[in-house]
């Protein structure tokens, strides 16, 4: 099946899938990236390989129209911050990738709050492209048990995962997938998260304050330290009881900071005073 796909490598796999089973790409569609928490040099540079054009920025009604001159007959969209509306003239399928058990989880990357709110189940759903974000029918989706001490990097591996496997079913039997596309009904909408809610919290509970590291993982958090502004992207602790004020820094050990929370303490053993630049590790 010809087809454009639009996104970057956050589900770069998807393209890659695509590609293995025989499908053949017309165009790629992607976006700025700042190179620190996305990225698309991969997918990219897979597609320049391949010969397809690749655009940045968001689709146009005549972008459409050059998919249908191109005899495009699928829009796979993955990863891509712009609502594509108005595709149904020119070609025959449109799918988006979510990151969510649709219909819950509706929004922008919902991946932190999913750990946040220790939600026992998660999943990955394609569904109809719609003229609301992330509201089409599911063409096919997979959920699986999220652990109790769940974190950012594991949940986006287990969905890069599933993803890989959902665009392998529709890359065999699209057709027969989207006939049988069940409504979602009525859903959540989760909006980005805010800077506070990304900031550790040292008047909450140790559990809560590794439940926000958790979350954001790679991404980090912020954390005040006494009077200083820090990255955090690694921690443990323990229940203890204690005066200390809550924020305070209690310990240190080379680059390792001790800090109170409201019922123990928390050794931050990742953080950085600086903000990044490009990726931390490689």
């Amino acid at each position: 099946m010809r087809f454009a796909f639009a996104g970057i490598d956050f589900l770069g796999d998807v393209f890659e899938t695509l590609l293995a089973r025989g499908w053949e790409p017309v165009k790629l569609f992607s976006r700025p990236c700042d190179g620190i928490y996305d990225f698309n040099d991969v997918t990219t540079a897979r597609a320049r390989s391949l010969r397809v054009p690749v655009q940045l920025g968001r689709i146009s009604p005549a972008d459409l129209a050059g998919l249908k001159a191109q005899r495009c007959e699928a829009l796979v969209v993955a990863g891509y911050p712009w609502l594509v509306r108005g595709w149904e003239p020119y070609v025959p399928y449109a799918v988006n990738f979510h990151p969510s058990p649709l219909p819950v989880g509706r929004g922008p990357y919902p991946l932190f709050q999913a750990i946040l709110d220790r939600v026992p189940e998660w999943g990955v759903a394609a569904h109809v492209l719609e003229p609301a974000f992330d509201t089409g029918a599911i063409v096919a989706d997979e959920r699986f048990p999220l652990a109790d001490d769940e974190n950012h990097d594991l949940l986006l591996a287990k969905c890069q995962i599933a993803a890989r496997r959902i665009a392998a079913r529709l890359a065999d039997d699209l057709p027969s997938l989207w006939a049988r596309a069940r409504p979602q009904g009525p859903g959540s909408y989760w909006p980005r998260m805010t800077q506070a809610q990304r900031t550790l919290d040292w008047t909450k509970g140790v559990e809560d304050v590794l439940r926000t590291v958790r979350a954001f993982g790679s991404i980090e958090t912020f954390a005040q330290v006494n009077s200083r502004y820090i990255y955090v992207w690694q921690a443990t602790g323990w229940v203890e009881p204690h005066r200390y004020a809550p924020g305070s820094l209690v310990h240190r050990h080379r680059k390792h900071l001790v800090v109170a929370a409201r019922d123990g303490f928390v050794q931050l053993t990742g953080w950085s005073p600086y903000a990044p630049k490009g990726p931390r590790f490689e």
